[in-house]
């Protein structure tokens, strides 16, 4: 929850990263923005589910968020070891 006033806009919202830096590593290229946000150096863009947002201009701004969705593993199976040739 952000205590900032007003509060930091949602990491989904199209004005996220107007969130306030809460942590900062510019010699990493990253920084950490009140609403979860994980912001690079190259404007990409990791969101708090795991989600991507690929390197932007401010000058590429389009009608739609640009969120590309983490691809969803299904639960493997650890298969069984298979029997020694006779």
């Amino acid at each position: 929850m952000c205590p900032h006033t007003p509060p930091c806009p949602e990491a989904r919202a199209l004005d996220r990263e107007a969130a306030r830096t809460i942590v900062s590593h510019p010699e990493q290229g990253w920084s950490l923005l009140c609403n979860g946000l994980v912001v690079f150096e190259d404007t990409g863009e990791l969101l708090p589910g795991g989600d991507t947002v690929p390197p932007h201009r401010p000058t590429d701004v389009s009608a739609h968020s640009g969120i590309i969705r983490a691809p969803r593993h299904p639960a493997t199976q650890v298969a069984a070891p298979a029997e020694p040739a006779a």
